[in-house]
């Protein structure tokens, strides 16, 4: 009975798009997608502030956000297969200013974009998750290609 439930909740999973939870699965899959949650979270509380203050009237959350998707980045990074060889406080620095430089870089982008959008909330909100998303696809897409590139050697 109980492998029926395990592998009625592995295909509840499966269905989805998750991942069994393991030490493993927590860092390459949970940690990154909390933190592509928080970024994105992150872009609406730069490029909408009013609507952030208004779910959460009482804290500013920017730092929580911010803290959040640095880890998470971090941990996508440092889990990649062109950086198993190096060492880990190489690993550490390697992915720590990649976090670093995607999610300062893009608070810089969507203050910019703010200043150019229309101050439309509608608008302002969805220039900042389109841009953010668009990054990240940009960034993972760069880190695929680059561990391919190594396993070809």
């Amino acid at each position: 009975m109980a492998s029926t439930s395990s592998s009625k909740e592995g295909s509840i999973l499966a269905k989805l798009g998750l991942q069994p939870v393991t030490k493993c699965s927590l860092v390459k899959f949970y940690a990154p997608a909390v933190g592509v949650a928080s970024y994105t979270a992150l872009s609406v509380n730069v490029m909408n502030p009013s609507l952030v203050i208004r779910i959460f009237p009482k804290r500013d959350i920017t730092n929580f956000l911010l803290a959040t998707a640095l880890f998470g980045t971090s941990s996508y990074i440092y889990t990649r297969d062109h950086l198993k060889k190096a060492p880990t406080t190489a690993r550490v620095a390697y992915s720590a200013a990649g976090a670093l430089l995607l999610s300062f870089g893009s608070v810089l982008l969507w203050a910019v974009l703010r200043s150019i959008v229309p101050p439309n909330p509608t608008i302002c909100t969805l220039a900042g998750v389109g841009s953010g998303l668009a990054l990240v696809k940009i960034g993972t897409s760069y880190l695929d290609f680059v561990d391919q590139e190594v396993l070809r050697k």
